[in-house]
């Protein structure tokens, strides 16, 4: 009889005592058959929760004491490699990986892992080589794929970059990542259609991948097709409600299009996750002075400067507040100055600032 089967003969006499009222006790011989823990497991186990909880010291004597109770463990040698990693000592381990790939080969989790260690080292063709290694073993390693296409990136070969984002979708289609960074690829070389198709098929894949619907709205825009990018920044919102860069873009759209009360909410979305947004107080003093809540204007345009001192189009437009609407022109001409002081250029500020000194 095999130790499963004993177990479970075990389990039924246990049940059928019980249920009969009768004493029962085990067989040291059935006893021994029952499944006895893995020390080394426990070790190893222990060590990567420990790990993930920062204990990096406890969890580097776990990996170890893993390692001595199972010397030819490949996954406790890759546990080691990763906590001392994380220790800041890639030279120790890239040792600890190394070790591991020793006793397991065709071990892409570590192949990878090595690479990171030699990004960090500076040797990028080893890195490549670990890349391409993990890549072989594990053709569906995703990980793998996107830090090789990041190491060409990072050496600005953008062909060989893209040809490893497609490889990865051609195993597995809908893989989030190699999407968005190809349509940020195609996006960043002026291949519009290309970046449109690709976030569209991420979207299909992935309708709450906020960054996707982001980008779709940026390259609308680019395109001045306004509709299509507030629907996409709107969906970019909907999927990630603190993307504070969706509802500026989208606020600008809106108070471009006339819809003040639509672009005031996205403004104020804005500043109620970064109320240290200049542009969006400017933007909103803008907003406020087209419907003549003036008091709220003006308290915008202040902030916008006060937060930002050298952001020259905030002082711009607080100098036309004060000029046409508190028809105050000491403090406008303070403003226009220091305009012109941080490199703005407007022919009608050259005329007043100018006429001030004749």
């Amino acid at each position: 009889m095999d130790r499963l089967a004993s177990c479970r003969c075990l389990q039924i006499i246990a049940l059928f005592c019980l249920f009969m009222g009768l004493p029962f006790a085990v067989s040291p011989r059935l006893a021994s058959a029952a499944p006895q823990p893995d020390p080394a497991q426990h070790h190893l186990d222990q060590g990567a929760a420990l790990l993930r909880q920062g204990e990096l010291k406890a969890a580097e004597e776990a990996a170890k004491k893993a390692i001595q109770l199972n010397p030819s463990s490949a996954e406790a040698q890759h546990l080691l490699g990763q906590i001392l990693f994380k220790a800041r000592k890639p030279h120790e381990a890239a040792e600890a990986f190394t070790h591991a790939l020793k006793l397991k080969p065709a071990y892409a989790e570590a192949l990878n892992d090595l690479a990171e260690v030699y990004v960090v080292q500076g040797k990028l063709v080893e890195a490549e080589q670990a890349l391409t290694r993990a890549i072989e073993v594990n053709p569906k390693h995703a990980e793998s794929y996107l830090d090789l296409a990041k190491l060409y990136e990072q050496r600005r070969d953008l062909a060989a970059a893209k040809k490893i984002y497609q490889s990865l979708l051609a195993v597995a289609p809908t893989q989030p990542d190699a999407l968005f960074e190809l349509a940020t690829l195609y996006d960043n070389q002026g291949e519009a259609k290309a970046a449109k198709d690709t976030l569209s098929r991420l979207t299909k894949a992935h309708p709450k991948h906020a960054n996707a619907w982001y980008l779709s709205g940026r390259i609308a825009e680019k395109n001045n097709d306004l509709v299509e990018a507030a629907y996409a920044y709107k969906q970019a919102i909907s999927a990630k409600p603190d993307l504070v860069d969706a509802h500026y873009n989208l606020g600008f759209i809106y108070r471009s299009q006339g819809k003040p009360n639509e672009a005031e909410r996205e403004f104020l979305e804005v500043l109620r996750y970064r109320p240290e947004y200049a542009e969006a107080h400017m933007n909103l003093g803008v907003v406020y002075t087209s419907v003549s809540k003036l008091e709220d204007a003006e308290h915008e345009y202040e902030a916008a400067v006060s937060l930002k001192p050298d952001y020259a189009e905030a002082h711009y437009n607080l100098g036309v507040f004060y000029e046409l609407h508190r028809k105050d022109m000491p403090r406008a001409l303070a403003q226009y100055r220091k305009y012109r002081e941080l490199g703005g250029r407007d022919d009608r500020v050259e005329r007043i600032v100018g006429s001030t000194f004749r």
